[in-house]
């Protein structure tokens, strides 16, 4: 399973009443399939995983893998706080047709989250699991972060094919990659050190900011691999002004404000998270703005 490239953490569209409109779902997959995109992440963190029921996470795993085009890979996020939950999830992706599952570490029993435990819940996971594993690393919202160590442990079972590692730490996700062999897979999800990952030779990213600027995730990719270093590095930067916006400061309500303002649909965040003050969205008009002030090929 080649992961090489950038795949939209995708966000879930939600009606003024709450519910998950799967209409509006549909309709930016059918946008994203024109771009150069490898594939779409479902029911992640920027998908607000954790406040869907498993039932509407099917219901959306199932619109994006009718609406998806041929040879997009589609990534599910799987993660249960138990094992079991874990496996039963998995395996339902499975039968949707997903091809690979991305499994968030258990967090809540936070001090007994021990490198020996979270070994063995990967390596269980992983026995049980009918499509390969991606092993998830997410600080931000856990407050547990995966050393290179533990990531090397798990990668030596066969279905473990990689990782996402959200943490933002360049030097980490670099440790990682020394310590495990090359067949597996790195996947950062930090926006601002996707060009550095993939000149120190991550295949690829899961990332937010490609819910509205996919192209220009795609482009910093191409010139990577390319060897263009001075584009990948200019149009980095063009990220990372996005990419600042939608970590901590404003988050999902960010990234689905700015996907409205780029015509696709974001619409409101699931309570308790709120959507963007008047404050926030012409903090991120101005981003927009800054963005868009330079084409996209200035640098080649």
């Amino acid at each position: 399973m080649n992961l090489h490239g950038i795949f939209p953490a995708l966000t879930t569209p939600f009606a003024s009443d709450g519910s998950v409109w799967l209409p509006r779902l549909r309709d930016n997959i059918l946008r994203y399939n024109e771009t150069r995109v490898a594939g779409y992440v479902v029911n992640g963190s920027t998908g607000e995983s954790v406040l869907l029921r498993w039932d509407e996470v099917e219901r959306v795993w199932g619109t994006v893998k009718e609406s998806a085009a041929p040879g997009k890979i589609l990534i599910a996020g799987t993660a249960a706080e138990s094992t079991a939950e874990t496996i039963e999830h998995t395996n339902r992706a499975a039968s949707l047709g997903y091809d690979v599952a991305l499994i968030r570490t258990p967090h809540y029993f936070k001090p007994q989250m021990t490198p020996d435990a979270l070994v063995e819940f990967y390596l269980r996971v992983a026995d049980a699991a009918r499509i390969p594993v991606l092993v998830y690393s997410v600080p931000i919202y856990t407050q547990l972060k995966l050393e290179a160590p533990v990531v090397a442990r798990a990668a030596k079972h066969p279905n473990i094919i990689g990782m996402k590692d959200s943490s933002g730490d360049l030097q980490g996700v670099t440790e990682i990659m020394a310590a495990t062999l090359k067949e597996f897979q790195m996947l950062v999800g930090s926006a601002s050190t996707l060009h550095e990952s993939l000149e120190k030779g991550a295949a690829g990213a899961i990332l937010a900011v490609a819910c509205a600027f996919p192209e220009i995730c795609v482009e910093v990719y191409e010139a990577s691999r390319a060897g263009n270093s001075v584009h990948a590095a200019f149009l980095q930067r063009k990220l990372a002004a996005a990419g600042g916006l939608f970590g901590p400061k404003h988050g999902i309500a960010g990234v689905k404000y700015t996907m409205d303002r780029l015509g696709y649909y974001g619409g409101p965040p699931r309570p308790p998270l709120l959507p963007l003050g008047a404050t926030a969205q012409r903090e991120i008009d101005a981003m927009l703005a800054s963005v868009a002030s330079e084409p996209v090929a200035a640098q080649r």
